[in-house]
């Protein structure tokens, strides 16, 4: 979703332009690689991914300390691309504090049938708001 007026979107401390929350909302999912803290990046992941407002969500359909969820939780840090796009992010554990509204993306993006497993409680608990920043 782009944002009207074609201005840049504050998230805390971080920002994305609308043209940027544009092609993340409009790609069918993005791909995720977590920052190692030597600064490297892990392979990369294809997961779904929703905008609200102007903030990008992504969840996994179950809560995991391995794989990508687990390290991410580790290190808070990543990588993510788009077709047009690659930008490190921030990473926030927001858990169910944007459920219904996430729920709401998900199921509108993806359809009733295809969004079934991420709206459930496993997967609310695993929601990640992914904030743009500066490498």
């Amino acid at each position: 979703m782009l944002v009207p007026g074609g201005h840049a979107t504050t998230i805390g401390d971080m920002t994305w332009t609308a043209d940027e929350v544009g092609l993340i909302g409009a790609a069918g999912e993005l791909e995720i690689a977590v920052r190692r803290t030597d600064g490297s990046l892990r392979r990369w992941v294809p997961i779904w991914v929703v905008v609200v407002g102007p903030q990008v969500y992504v969840r996994s359909w179950y809560r995991r300390d391995t794989g990508w969820f687990g390290q991410v939780l580790r290190t808070s840090r990543a990588a993510i691309r788009v077709p047009g796009l690659q930008a490190d992010v921030a990473v926030s554990d927001v858990g169910v504090s944007m459920r219904a509204e996430v729920d709401a993306a998900y199921t509108s993006k993806y359809g009733p049938a295809g969004a079934e497993s991420m709206v459930t409680d496993a997967a609310a608990a695993t929601t990640l708001r992914l904030s743009r920043v500066a490498l």
